[in-house]
């Protein structure tokens, strides 16, 4: 496959990385305004972006034009469920991407307590989209905080400009061949309606609402193999199995048993995620748009929109969301050189909950912790001395220890599911209940639009310039968020900032120089300062190179600066000193203390030494953490491009290089302390031989590393017979080194090649339309702190045949992603995708 990569990529300039029609000269003049916050072309655009128009998205396989953002040069997506899509650039992904904006009409639509978009949930429907701007790759000096990776900014359409009404109706079919799940039906419906009156007054309002079942999470490989290494048990004679989707096993939910004179490490047995989650999704969506024009070239509008979310969600941990509502009201005035738009995200979490929680508190809610591992113990001495295996007993342990445990799919244990689900502690109980706020004002003014138009016209230059404020605030529900300062009233959390922007250029406007600097402040950081420097010379007008340098960073999220989980007996703790005071400072590593047991184990099950002897020997392992508290992550980035068209038009190319360098990566760090009581410092390698005298955290802190990283990507577009297009993107991402490599650097996460070849035609004839789409992405390494492992590669071909009615507004799809079905999974503890087969029918009036 990397042979087939080279040739696809010395062969490029006979292929196309965009999926786009005959109008190539239209298309690659087109305006896009993300990449400088000014409309430009985005043949000249000083920093790498790509561009997906109505017609792309017409034209693509994808069942919607989220779906199709993947198809992107240098685009990575995440599959948490059916519902809930991540997108990441240029490495270092999680599907909770806090280093990725997404933008819908320049309103950032995160879910404030995470820090990240919940996929889709607030972005416009298949009817309202115009197009898709996508940067991949810093763009902090215009965006500020969190776009270190990229950002997308997603534009609907006008209400003035496209008025009507329009019906869109999509019905698929998923889980076809599945073992896990028989043939499950989709359906989607949307509509949207738009009015103007007197060139002065519009309205517009969108609804969606799907209903499916989702995709199912079922790796079973075990995270643990190693667990009991030293007594030779590994795979299914493991105790200590910790499936990748399997919860309620995990280090937080075992012991180490002296039985008969050997130290066994044993886990309880949890639960499947299927065993425990709701798979079923029925989301809505809609938006209210009310937009007044005092003059010709000036826009008032108040924008309403809201998301209602049942499906599978992933961070740290997997949870399913159930009623969870996110809503956003957007007032923005708009004239020739002023934009100023404030709006406010409101978000509750609804009856959701946490399913590894759920999964290890029925564990225990029919049997606590002590004392089922007593009755394993007991179990297993009973057997051996009946003349049982050691093998063979530690199974029937098992069943004897779990007898009485609640069976899934059980009235029983639906009963537990709903109960559980509305304890909002985590220790006991699995709900998720967080509300939370944001507020967010912003305004930009070009002063040479206007003010100093004679600058413009006599010297070339451009200046805008801007400032936001950001606020969260957030319910301290006891479980996810205390309020550490004012105990008892709701947590805030602000920030603000203003940037400045310069273009000149010269030489009879063949060379643009880009000059930006951002300055941001927030209430517990000094300011921070971003700059950025970009220039593109243009030859011609086809041909346009680019160079740029910037600066990126990014602040604590509220959930990383503020958190205060207590989960399993571990407690995920934020990183300012206001939450984390007096713990880095007590506490040792449990990486160190993990191979101190282990060490301790061995000597005792090989050596014959006692625990005493083994401890005493051992304990130089341990070692005193010597992280501290959370500092602003920043990135320098360097990036080289080049956009051209040739053979009269019909070639284009787009490549691009990148350099980056990344300081003081936010990580979290896992330690324990002494619990009160325990004191005597002679005794400190005793207790951490204990579990049950640890008091154990999983800090969030910044790594010591520098980290670098580099890609480059190359995607071009060949239009020939009769309207066919023949397109291609390849993408290179590679981590270079780390410097000190200590361990907390955010895990790559990244395939090293990722490949798309398309052939299209939207023009066929007699108003038929067709489009294929391949992609293959390499193998990777994934790591996080819910699983870590190989992700294997694959690749999906999609498919797509369309129709347009010559005297009718109605237009048919017929189309497949993963047309061959062949099941796949992107991430680790991500669910296995297969086929989705669909139908959509759109009217326009």
């Amino acid at each position: 496959m990397k042979q087939l990569i080279t040739i696809i990529s010395l062969l490029c300039f006979y292929q196309t990385f965009s999926q786009t029609t005959k109008d190539t000269t239209t298309h690659l003049s087109e305006v896009v305004v993300t990449a400088s916050r000014l409309p430009m072309s985005i043949m000249k655009s000083p920093v790498s972006i790509e561009l997906l128009d109505a017609r792309a998205i017409k034209l693509s396989p994808a069942p919607s034009y989220f779906e199709a953002i993947e198809n992107l040069k240098g685009v990575q997506l995440l599959t948490s469920s059916f519902g809930f899509k991540v997108y990441n650039t240029r490495g270092f992904a999680n599907p909770t991407n806090v280093r990725f904006v997404q933008l819908v009409d320049g309103a950032d639509n995160q879910a404030p307590h995470i820090g990240a978009p919940i996929g889709s949930a607030l972005a416009p429907t298949d009817l309202d989209i115009d197009r898709v701007e996508l940067i991949p790759g810093t763009a902090s000096a215009l965006y500020g905080m969190n776009a270190l990776n990229g950002m997308v900014h997603i534009l609907s359409k006008n209400p003035f400009e496209h008025q009507g009404f329009s019906f869109q109706q999509k019905t698929g079919v998923n889980h076809l061949g599945d073992a896990n799940a028989s043939a499950q039906l989709f359906t989607e419906t949307s509509l949207r309606w738009a009015k103007a009156w007197n060139n002065q007054w519009a309205i517009k309002l969108n609804l969606n609402y799907l209903k499916g079942y989702d995709w199912i999470s079922d790796n079973n490989q075990d995270l643990n193999p190693n667990g009991n290494t030293s007594l030779g048990l590994f795979g299914l004679d493991n105790p200590a199995y910790d499936g990748i989707n399997a919860y309620g096993n995990e280090s937080s939910n075992r012991q180490t048993l002296t039985l008969g004179g050997k130290r066994y490490s044993v886990a309880r047995t949890g639960y499947t995620e299927k065993d425990i989650a709701d798979f079923s999704i029925q989301n809505l969506k809609a938006d209210l748009t009310f937009a007044f024009k005092p003059s010709a070239n000036s826009e008032l509008n108040y924008t309403f929109r809201m998301g209602y979310l049942n499906n599978i969600y992933q961070r740290t941990n997997r949870f399913r969301l159930d009623h969870y509502w996110v809503s956003q009201h957007i007032l923005t005035y708009e004239n020739k050189s002023l934009i100023l738009r404030g709006y406010m995200t409101t978000e509750n979490t609804g009856d959701s909950y946490n399913i590894r929680s759920m999964a290890e508190n029925i564990d225990r809610s029919f049997k606590t912790d002590t004392q089922w591992f007593k009755d394993f113990s007991a179990a297993f001495l009973a057997s051996t001395q009946a003349g049982i295996t050691a093998t063979q007993a530690l199974k029937d342990a098992r069943i004897k220890a779990d007898g009485g445990r609640p069976q899934p799919h059980t009235a029983e244990f639906e009963v537990l599911i709903k109960k559980l689900g509305d304890i909002n502690n985590w220790d006991v109980g699995a709900a998720l209940r967080v509300k939370s706020w944001m507020y967010h004002a912003e305004g930009q003014y070009n002063l040479t639009e206007e003010a100093l138009a004679s600058w413009k016209e006599k010297y070339g230059i451009n200046i805008l310039s801007g400032f936001d404020y950001r606020m969260y605030q957030v319910y301290p529900d006891g479980n996810y968020f205390i309020n550490p300062v004012e105990p008892g009233k709701d947590l805030t959390y602000y920030k603000y900032g203003a940037f400045t922007q310069i273009t000149k250029s010269l030489f009879d406007n063949k060379l643009q120089v880009n000059l930006s600097i951002r300055a941001d402040k927030n209430q517990y950081f000094d300011w921070q300062w971003n700059p950025r420097v970009a220039m593109v010379f243009s030859p011609t007008d086809d041909q346009n190179f680019r160079v740029s340098f910037q600066n990126g960073y990014r602040f604590p999220s509220l959930f990383e600066a503020f958190s205060n989980v207590n989960s399993g007996g571990v407690k995920r703790v934020g990183g300012l000193p206001v939450m984390s005071k007096g713990i880095f400072e007590n506490s040792y590593y449990k990486t160190s203390i993990d191979a101190f047991q282990v060490a301790v184990t061995s000597d005792v099950n090989t050596k014959g030494l006692t625990v005493g002897q083994a401890v005493e020997k051992n304990k130089g392992l341990v070692q005193k953490n010597d992280y501290t508290y959370l500092k602003p992550e920043r990135v320098n980035s360097f990036e080289i491009g080049y956009k051209g068209q040739l053979l009269d038009k019909k070639l284009f190319i787009d490549a691009d290089f990148y350099y980056n360098v990344y300081q003081n990566f936010m990580a979290q760090v896992e330690v324990s302390t002494i619990k009160s009581g325990f004191t005597n410092g002679d005794s400190l390698a005793y207790y951490l031989n204990d579990r049950t005298k640890q008091d154990r955290y999983r800090l969030w802190t910044n790594s010591k590393s520098k980290v670098y990283n580099y890609g480059a990507s190359v995607g071009v577009r060949y239009q020939f017979y009769k309207s066919f297009v023949i397109n291609s993107n390849v993408s290179y991402a590679k981590l270079d080194r780390k410097e000190t490599n200590d361990g907390l650097e955010e895990a790559f996460n990244t395939p090293q090649w990722i490949l798309n070849i398309g052939l299209s035609n939207r023009n066929l004839g007699n108003g038929w339309g067709m489009a294929l789409n391949y992609k293959w992405q390499d193998a990777f390494v994934w790591q996080s702190s819910l699983a870590t492992g190989t992700v294997p590669a694959y690749s999906t071909l999609d498919g797509q045949v369309g129709y347009e009615f010559e005297s009718q507004p109605i237009e048919l799809k017929l189309g497949a992603t993963n047309l061959l079905n062949q099941y796949y999974y992107n991430f680790l503890a991500g669910p296995s995708v297969g086929g989705f087969y669909y139908l959509s029918a759109t009217l326009k009036l």
